[in-house]
């Protein structure tokens, strides 16, 4: 099941960015004191009472400005909306309820998605209560009220942003068909892929990138099975703002992944392996997903003996984090290699819900461990006792081990080499998890 996702939105200076923060625990979004500083949204991973969930901080909404670039936030707030399962809606005590702040609850009533209010900088619950109830007047439910900074209030608005999510899952997990999300930067041909598999023009495609607005999930048929294709896409440029565009399909790339079973990440023939491609693929691992790399375009590449090679050795040089990822030439405007694409799909599926017997898993740890002698440090060598696997999507593995000091990352992966040799799990990360257990037990 994917985690929810959580968008925190309010009018400029209100304390989404503290709020963020305090939250994700770690100071990741720039917080200043005057309005329109967070100028990307950033997402980071939450637990509250052994739920998951992503939150994400939005650039402030200012509904009638004419400055362009708090323009351009309103447009990035407005697709965490749309990405988000959950929205809390932030306003801020000392300055009472505005205009804006029934303007942005409208523009919120709009999305449909449950909001929880929450009014900041309620640093002393005594004093200032009377001024909580006024946010009554928006009509969009109880305001909780909390302080960002001091920390406090937060268990009543997480219980309350939590309870929406059953609600949200249930429809999810009840469609068990493989969710395959297409993701790439914008304008590498998503939209054009999805057109192509599916036979008719579904998706707006044009030369400006990111002309597709919000991630669009459309069934697919392919060998006798269905599939549900999340097509992902930037923003519309705007040449007067310098901010790199590309960061700010971040978020919606991750919502996106979350919610896929395999991740086939598009990279432009035409323009090579980039880094942003690289913080792209990142996701997918990290969130142990499927994935497939596909270089669109192809039909646009003058070909000699080595361009095949040369591009691979690129990629693989530049995505060296999942070697394991197949890639696969293609075209979405002549349909060259598209029936492969759907094979590698099935393969990376069938890899990400493989379970191998404890035996079997043990014969290889032994026949490893002969060959190649687990580290020591101070005269301590690390034993390893068993290894067996415990979960799938993706294929999880639990090693006990007389010290998890000694377990050093190379003999981890020197492990993982090892049952990939004998399984392929082609297209798919393996995670490991070590524990320690006493010799004598």
């Amino acid at each position: 099941m994917s985690k929810p996702i959580v968008a925190i939105v309010g009018r400029p200076n209100v304390g989404k960015s503290t709020l963020f923060n305090a939250l994700a625990g770690e100071r990741i979004s720039i917080v200043k004191d005057y309005p329109g500083v967070t100028r990307d949204r950033i997402y980071a991973d939450v637990t509250w009472l052994n739920t998951l969930f992503t939150i994400i901080d939005t650039g402030g909404i200012e509904p009638d400005s004419k400055d362009e670039m708090l323009s351009h936030m309103r447009e990035q707030a407005q697709i965490a909306i749309d990405t988000s399962d959950v929205i809390i809606f932030l306003v801020d005590v000392r300055q009472g309820l505005v205009d804006s702040d029934s303007k942005v609850a409208d523009m919120l009533r709009r999305s449909g998605k449950p909001i929880v209010l929450a009014v900041n900088k309620v640093d002393n619950f005594e004093k200032l209560m009377p001024d909580v109830y006024e946010f009554y007047n928006l009509g969009i439910g109880d305001p909780i009220p909390i302080s960002a900074a001091g920390k406090l209030g937060f268990g009543e608005l997480l219980d309350e942003v939590t309870k929406h999510f059953k609600k949200t899952a249930s429809d999810e997990e009840a469609d068990d068909r493989p969710r395959i999300a297409i993701v790439g930067k914008p304008n590498v041909g998503k939209s054009s892929l999805v057109n192509k598999l599916v036979g008719e023009k579904r998706v707006i495609v044009s030369d400006i990138a990111g002309t597709t607005r919000d991630a669009i999930d459309t069934p697919i048929r392919r060998n006798g099975k269905e599939y549900i294709l999340i097509d992902t896409a930037g923003l519309r440029r705007k040449s007067k703002i310098k901010e790199d565009i590309e960061r700010y399909s971040i978020v919606r790339t991750v919502a996106a992944i979350e919610r896929s079973d395999v991740v086939v990440l598009l990279i432009d023939a035409k323009e090579g392996i980039t880094e942003q491609d690289a913080k792209i693929a990142g996701i997918a691992p990290e969130r142990g997903k499927g994935i497939i790399i596909a270089v669109n375009k192809w039909e646009l590449i003058e070909m000699d003996n080595s361009t095949v090679k040369k591009y691979t050795s690129d990629i693989r040089e530049i995505l060296s984090f999942i070697p394991y990822a197949e890639i696969l030439f293609i075209s979405a405007q002549t349909g060259l290699r598209l029936h492969r694409l759907f094979e590698l799909i099935e393969i990376v599926i069938q890899n990400q819900n493989l379970r191998i017997q404890t035996g079997v898993l043990n014969e290889i740890l032994m026949e490893a461990v002969t060959l190649q002698q687990p580290p020591s440090d101070k005269g301590k060598r690390l034993r390893i006792y068993y290894m067996t696997q415990v979960g799938v999507k993706p294929p999880t593995f639990v090693l006990f081990v007389n010290d998890k000091e000694l377990m050093h990352f190379s003999y981890t992966r020197y492990i993982e080499n090892k049952i990939r040799e004998a399984f392929g799990f082609v297209g798919t990360s393996l995670k490991f998890i070590i524990r320690e257990r006493r010799e004598n037990s």
